[in-house]
């Protein structure tokens, strides 16, 4: 066990942080890019040491531990890229026009700014990829931020380790002192959260932990933008065209994604709707006899999980179809989800999945209206299904952060395109993902100058654009100078 931060050491921590963040908002994006790469590298350089800690503290095999690491030192180098490419600034000038209607217009230079020190929340299930060094951390650098990370209680030794990687690179690579630290302890968490240097938060982790912070955040003295992704679902929409075409392959992809990483995935699908006569349940029941056990990450989340579990058991209407390797099947109609909605609709963390059969067009629309806001919905249907499908997406449009197609919704893909987020409850804010390079937009803000003179503005923002950086210049894009 590691000791909590003391009221001394917070204090120190927050101090460094507030005196770095102007450096880093000064630093050139290339600058802040060879930061994060410096520590993308030294996290790969000592993966041999970190991974038997986190197999030890979280019970996740060494494959899983491994491929995290390169995700998350994928998505570093991912927003260097992005850092140095410039495009993360959103460069946008328009320059005066005298004979503009109705009237005159200045110029106007706009570009995003970070916001200040970021306190990062970090999650159990991905020790790696969304805990110390994950993406909140690594996009808040990106958009010029310091982090302070108050570390999981699930791998503490993991955290303390990782972060003594992540400062010595930092350091050795010319940062500034306080450019990442982190914190230990629920109740330090909490005052770090209310302190006025903290400009913005990021959270990964249950509803009422994610609700209550996010309360601390917005009733501050001086409100701060806090962005949780808290609960998910994930429903999975299955068509009689798809079940009739690919229901052995259906079943499998199923089982396999509500059952992956022994159900601890936010993106889990929790709840399955086939159509009436499906005739699927033998198929099902024999594919989760077949699924091997696993330990769940540690004790807490396995007694959450076996109170959930037997809740959902004791919903009337609710029966049990397979339980097999830990992993357990319900099957319920829609008629009777729809009687206890708000019981059956609460997110279970861990290997349970309900199957929902519905009876027609209806009741398929009425099964989509009954959610709240969850990271992803999927559709599993067929060519034939076009006319259906034009009349679906939409509805799951309003529902989800990510509509897939013909997929299964664990596996999140790090990329420019990727949205992580959705309507509540999955997060408080979904405007914005936590995945992908456009998660540094959380950590910054626009500002723009108006009549400024050339030799005074930043460098992003002058007519000759010595950086090279992508700008929108009187509504074109280009990297070449201003004309006036």
């Amino acid at each position: 066990m590691t000791a909590d931060t003391t009221p001394a050491e917070l204090e120190q921590a927050l101090a460094a942080a507030a005196t770095a963040a102007p450096a880093l908002a000064a630093a050139e994006p290339a600058v802040r890019a060879g930061w994060i790469n410096a520590v993308a590298d030294a996290l790969d350089a000592v993966a041999d040491d970190l991974v038997p800690i986190a197999m030890r503290e979280t019970s996740l095999p060494e494959a899983r531990l491994r491929g995290e690491i390169g995700r998350s030192t994928g998505q570093l180098r991912m927003f260097a890229d992005a850092l140095a490419e410039g495009s993360l600034l959103e460069v946008i000038i328009d320059t005066a026009d005298a004979g503009a209607k109705p009237v005159p217009r200045p110029d106007l230079r706009r570009v995003l700014v970070p916001l200040g020190p970021v306190l990062v929340f970090a999650a159990s299930n991905f020790p790696f990829a969304f805990s110390t060094c994950g993406g909140d951390t690594a996009s808040a650098l990106a958009a010029g931020c310091p982090v302070i990370v108050k570390a999981h209680p699930g791998h503490p030794e993991l955290s303390v380790q990782t972060a003594a990687v992540m400062v010595e690179a930092l350091r050795s690579a010319g940062a500034p002192e306080g450019t990442f630290g982190l914190i230990q302890g629920f109740d330090v968490g909490v005052i770090a959260l209310k302190d006025p240097r903290i400009t913005a938060a990021g959270f990964t982790g249950s509803v009422p932990a994610g609700k209550a912070l996010h309360e601390i955040a917005v009733t501050r003295p001086e409100p701060i933008p806090f962005y949780g992704e808290l609960g998910s679902l994930n429903p999975v929409f299955v068509t009689p065209a798809a079940v009739e075409a690919r229901g052995k392959e259906i079943v499998a992809g199923y089982v396999g994604s509500f059952t992956l990483g022994v159900g601890q995935f936010c993106t889990k699908p929790g709840l399955l709707f086939l159509p009436d006569g499906h005739g699927l349940r033998d198929q099902l029941v024999e594919a989760v006899g077949g699924v091997g056990g696993g330990t769940m990450l540690n004790s807490r989340i396995k007694e959450a999980f076996d109170t959930g579990r037997d809740r959902l058991h004791k919903i009337e209407g609710v029966v049990e179809w397979a339980s097999g390797g830990g992993a357990t099947l319900l099957q319920t109609t829609l008629a009777d989800l729809m009687v206890a909605r708000s019981e059956v609709l609460e997110e279970c963390f861990g290997p349970v999945s309900i199957v929902v059969e519905y009876d027609g067009l209806d009741e398929l629309r009425e099964a989509i209206a009954a959610f709240d806001g969850n990271l992803t919905a999927t559709l599993q249907a067929e060519e034939s299904d076009a006319e259906l499908a034009a009349e679906i997406l939409p509805l799951l449009t309003e529902k989800a952060g990510r509509v897939l197609w013909n997929g299964w919704p664990t596996g999140v893909a790090v990329s420019w395109a990727q949205h992580h987020g959705g309507p509540f409850p999955s997060t408080v804010g979904s405007i914005h993902t936590s995945v992908g390079v456009t998660a540094a937009r959380r950590f910054q803000r626009p500002v723009a100058y108006q009549d400024i003179p050339d030799a005074v503005l930043p460098a992003v923002l002058r007519d000759a654009n010595p950086l090279g950086v992508p700008r929108r210049v009187n509504g074109v894009v280009s990297t070449g100078e201003v004309e006036r």
